[in-house]
């Protein structure tokens, strides 16, 4: 029996991706993934369709086309847009940036504009105004024109010196050169005059001008090194690399000069991080994606040239699409001021009414019967009294302060070149002075309530040192001889044997060393050789030595460590990875690389060996490994408990694992993976899925441990700052157990801090749904709650105004919590693609009563925030583990809109971003 009328019938249920909204994802569509993708080669994800029937799926949502050398290409009707009425202009933006906001036309008209905004100088404007009028003004109208412009130019100064610099800045760049085709040849031209379709040419220590397609470079596999550092603030080296046609056949001039390719792609849009598109060329098509794009405002690093197409430019570009326009943050101080002078007003404006209402009786009583005062004038007394009220307001002009917004910049400034020079926030060991960036928020320094941080680069130093593993459900690491007995005196290891080995690298663990020159335990062969292959690191050799450029510390510091043991990442190509396994040198078939992202936390790699065999080897979180663990892992108790070790000594975990794959197996899994590939739409849900299906039964070989050092005087700032009763939040991706232990080697946590966990707290209907576990429920807390549960049988809203804490002492105390909770807390479960349904027209009444039912789950769920948001202020310290950039900015707008507090958000990484903006 269907019980509703709007059931639905549902295809395909569990194949639809996941929808989760990510970072930067501004205009994401909800299309399903076409039937009909074309087909890539896996080495090389290229198409092996007909060119017109593969794009035909491509125009639904690739809208944006860029034809490489050919300018007339763009004159095409389809690509004008209206400006004005008649009139249309090209879609595709020069790559001139403008960044200022006056021309010498402009100037002036739009400054005053702004200018007058303002209360008080618009106040005065009208004074101005009404002082021009004889039968009212009262004082000479130069004695407020003066001081008014006075005051609008020292503000009209201090703009126009603002924007000249903003000219200048852009004037630079905007006429910065670089070698572009032209007749041709390569020629030197500046950005200005960069077009889409251009092909481009970039040397080392560069920025790149636009965002362009990469074609090849200098290196080997056209690899190409840039820095991020303008984009997301990394300073680590990431790589991007060319298509493989492109490399083979895009190195000379000529060749660059007769290139026609063709690349449709996703409309210009503010993703960093996301690009999907196809190159067509030479009736072949190829798979496009964010590792083959360089964007503007990026810096090629480690690469003597490299070239490229220009996809989008100036205002197009992703940099400059994000820049989009500055929320203007006005502090407590500006809110002060704008009320005192609406209430000056206010006060000014009764005051001259009863003024005026006092002259109006004067007028009728004594005015008109004492011919000595008579003016000629024969106006009534109403009148008389209308015209003395806008003669009071002019007369009292000086109850506004017109000054102050002056007086209160000019502070500001002196307080910014305070911060500069202050010698106590001077780091001697870089040179590093503080740096006011903005002279608007310097008193809200003083006013921070709530502190949000991420962990690791901010408390901690992000510089990782591989420290110990557990392999086969065996701890190493520790000080041990080569049989394995622990030393009471540390001894270091000597890797001489080694001739790759790092002369930086400290390890005392000789038994591991033991372990494996011999060679006895394959367990340990493939845990290290796991390490050497399953990553992202590029490689170049300089004075004969290796030099590892990783995404990030972690990859790093592992590949590292895999080095000194005795497995060295030698080289790469597109489709191979070379590898000395104890000397031996090997080269092994990458059939796919499985990416690691912020949802996915792992990545995998799956490669051919020697023998034929197909493997999978993979390296993630421990919370999404043991997931997809064959159920039958004897060493999975040990690696638990080894984890748990490593995290109460404060270390970084990663669990490391593998599967054996059948050729038949393969070959139906490849299938999908380069459909998924290439889709146009939704294709990272789609590549998810894909990987999801091969990423099972994996069988556990152990875990690695990475120490990540504390900043210096972390522990000494924590605690000045609470006792100046800041409460701090640490928000991290880390494991719960490592968290809590880095809170109390920065004393965030004490010995005499009690701590509550978010795992403890349990929900009950009620006013206020939460309370603590046994381990710290009691009978004053129950009997209130049970109180409170009572009281909303009346009202539904009456939890809303409730502020009863939840804790009656007053014990230091600390709230540590993981995403995974929150989530559930806070009703925030992740979004799920729509499904496909047949939907009947509901009745009045259904839809009144799923009004209804929305309305109260929202009010529910309000009121579940709010409750976590009072339970969680009123500890000292808290600790989210286990969150994603998503939730972090979610905590920090839950805190602002229920406490309205002052909050500083601290951070150093792309993950950041969302919860500093917030």
């Amino acid at each position: 029996m269907i019980s509703e009328r709007d059931s639905e019938t549902t295809f395909d249920e569990d194949s639809q991706p996941n929808d989760e909204v990510m970072p930067y994802s501004d205009d994401e569509t909800e299309d399903e993934l076409d039937s009909h993708q074309p087909v890539v080669e896996p080495g090389q994800k290229r198409i092996n369709t007909d060119v017109e029937e593969s794009r035909e799926p491509l125009k639904k949502d690739c809208s944006w086309q860029v034809k490489a050398n050919d300018e007339r290409f763009y004159e095409q009707p389809q690509f004008k847009r209206t400006v004005f009425l008649c009139f249309k202009k090209s879609k595709y933006a020069g790559n001139a940036i403008k960044t200022y906001k006056y021309n010498p036309i402009t100037f002036l008209p739009l400054n005053l504009f702004e200018q007058f905004k303002r209360a008080a100088n618009f106040y005065f404007l009208v004074l101005l105004i009404l002082q021009s009028i004889p039968q009212i003004t009262t004082l000479s109208w130069y004695t407020t024109l003066v001081p008014l412009l006075l005051v609008l130019g020292i503000t009209a100064v201090k703009d126009l010196v603002d924007d000249i610099a903003r000219h200048r800045m852009d004037n630079e760049v905007n006429n910065r050169t670089c070698e572009v085709i032209r007749d041709g040849r390569f020629k030197n031209t500046k950005w200005k005059d960069i077009k889409v379709g251009d092909i481009i040419r970039l040397k080392k220590n560069t920025f790149v001008p636009a965002d362009i397609l990469l074609l090849s470079s200098s290196e080997p596999n056209s690899l190409c090194y840039v820095e991020t550092a303008e984009l997301d603030g990394e300073t680590n080296l990431k790589f991007k690399m060319a298509l493989e046609v492109t490399h083979r056949y895009l190195q000379e001039e000529s060749a660059m000069a007769d290139f026609n390719g063709l690349i449709e792609c996703e409309e210009p849009n503010n993703r960093l991080d996301k690009f999907a598109g196809t190159l067509f060329w030479r009736n072949m098509s190829y798979s496009l994606d964010a590792d083959k794009i360089l964007l503007r405002g990026c810096k090629i690093r480690n690469t003597d040239f490299c070239h490229g197409v220009v996809i989008f430019a100036g205002a197009d570009t992703k940099i400059m699409k994000n820049s989009g326009k500055t929320r203007f943050k006005r502090t407590k101080i500006d809110s002060l001021m704008n009320y005192m002078v609406y209430t000056i007003f206010v006060v000014l404006i009764l005051l001259s009414a009863g003024l005026a209402i006092g002259h109006t009786y004067w007028e009728q009583q004594i005015g008109n019967l004492s011919w000595y005062l008579y003016d000629a004038q024969d106006f009534s007394p109403p009148y008389r009294g209308f015209l003395n009220f806008w003669g009071y307001i002019i007369v009292l002009n000086t109850m506004v302060p017109i000054s102050l917004y002056v007086s209160v910049e000019v502070i500001r400034l002196g307080q910014s070149y305070f911060i500069n020079w202050d010698l106590q926030m001077y780091y001697a060991e870089k040179d590093t002075a503080a740096k006011a960036r903005t002279t608007t928020l310097n008193e809200q320094l003083g006013q921070i309530h709530y502190i949000f941080s991420d962990k690791t680069g901010t408390l901690t130093q992000n510089i990782m040192t591989f420290k110990k593993c557990c392999i086969n459900g065996q701890r190493y690491g520790d000080c041990r001889d080569g049989a394995g007995q622990l030393q009471s005196h540390p001894e270091q290891v000597d890797f001489s044997w080694n001739m790759y080995a790092d002369g930086k690298f400290s390890f005392y663990d000789h038994y591991l060393i033991e372990q494996i020159k011999s060679g006895k335990e394959p367990e340990i062969q493939k845990f290290f050789f796991l390490l050497a292959i399953c990553h992202t690191v590029m490689v170049d050799t300089s004075d004969g030595q290796l030099n590892y450029q990783a995404a990030s510390p972690d990859e790093g510091a592992l590949v590292m460590a895999a080095r000194n043991f005795g497995y060295v990442f030698l080289s790469r190509t597109q489709n191979t990875i070379t590898i000395s396994e104890m000397g031996i040198e090997r080269t092994y078939d990458v059939l796919a690389i499985l990416d690691f992202n912020s949802d996915r936390k792992r990545m995998s790699v799956i490669v051919r060996e020697s023998g034929g065999n197909i493997r999978l080897y993979c390296k993630g979180a421990d919370t999404v490994i043991f997931e997809r663990l064959h159920p039958r892992n004897l060493k999975r108790e040990a690696t638990e408990e080894a984890l748990d070790i490593f995290a109460s000594e404060t270390l970084r975990t990663l669990c490391l694992c593998y599967r054996d794959i059948s050729h038949d197996e393969f070959e139906v899994w490849n299938k999908k993976f380069v459909e998924a590939s290439v889709a146009t739409t939704n294709r990272d849900e789609a590549l998810d899925k894909v990987y999801e299906e091969i990423e099972k039964n994996l069988i556990l070989l152990g875990a690695t441990a990475i120490e990540d050092k504390l900043q210096d005087g972390v522990p000494e700032t924590i605690s000045r700052l609470s006792k100046a009763d800041i409460k701090i939040w640490v928000l991290t991706g880390d494991k719960k157990e490592t968290a809590e232990n880095i809170g109390f080697s920065c004393e965030l946590l004490t010995d005499e801090t009690t701590i509550c966990y978010g795992e403890d707290i349990r929900q009950v209907k009620s006013t206020k749904d939460l309370f603590l576990s046994t381990s710290l429920s009691s009978a004053l807390l129950q009997t209130r709650l049970e109180n409170q549960r009572n009281r909303t049988g009346s009202s539904t809203h009456s939890s809303l105004k409730m502020n009863e804490p939840f804790f009656q002492d007053s014990r230091d105390r600390a709230l540590i919590i993981t995403g995974s909770w929150l989530n559930e807390i806070l009703l925030e479960k992740k979004k799920k693609k729509k499904k496909l349904k047949l939907k009947f027209p509901r009745t009045a009444e259904e839809e009144k009563k799923q009004t209804e039912k929305r309305r109260r789950a929202e009010a529910y769920k309000e009121q579940q925030q709010k409750n976590f948001v009072d339970l969680a202020c009123e500890c000292r310290a808290v600790i989210c583990c286990r969150v994603t950039p998503k939730q972090k900015a979610m905590v920090v707008e839950l805190v602002k809109k229920y406490k309205k507090a002052i909050t500083l958000a601290i951070g150093d990484g792309a993950n950041d971003v969302n919860m500093i903006k917030s």
